[in-house]
């Protein structure tokens, strides 16, 4: 079965390049020394500084193996060559919202991986339900996405 691609802008990659650099070189060094602490106190069978310095270590090396495995089936969009008649992961998005209760607002979002989604710096996921509708829009289309709150409209006003 072939691996999940992770679509991520160069940003994105270097993002998390730097994070498991940083994991492999620094935390997991913190993490073996918090070990190697608990291990001075004796007993295992209570000690709870051992018992949460082997989680921090499960935790730290989880997510390496899954950055390991991001950076492995990483695709780099390549914003420069990006279409601006259409939006695309990479394509940053001017819309006016149409809420389901009635408010307006306009918004600009950038569309994402997954990975690289921060809803509140404007960065959403081409997986989310609003990017999805908006992947392949052109300007002046509009779309209508179901929210929790009911569906919303979404007017495409500019893609950079």
């Amino acid at each position: 079965m072939a691996e999940k691609q992770y679509f991520v802008t160069q940003e994105g990659y270097d993002a998390l390049e730097k994070e498991l650099e940083y994991l492999k070189t620094v935390r997991r060094k913190e993490v073996a020394e918090k070990i190697k602490v608990a291990l001075s106190f004796g007993d295992l069978s209570e000690n709870s500084e051992y018992d949460e310095a082997k989680n921090d270590q499960a935790i730290v090396e989880a997510r390496i193996a899954d950055l390991e495995v991001m950076v492995k089936n990483a695709v780099v969009i390549d914003e420069s060559v990006l279409s601006k008649e259409t939006v695309h992961i990479g394509s940053t998005v001017e819309v006016d919202i149409t809420m389901a209760n009635g408010t307006q607002s306009q918004r600009e979002f950038k569309i994402v991986g997954s990975n690289e989604a921060d809803p509140r710096g404007g960065k959403i996921s081409d997986e989310s339900a609003v990017g999805k509708a908006l992947l392949d829009a052109k300007v002046g289309q509009v779309i209508e996405v179901e929210t929790p709150a009911g569906i919303s409209v979404y007017k495409v006003l500019a893609i950079q």
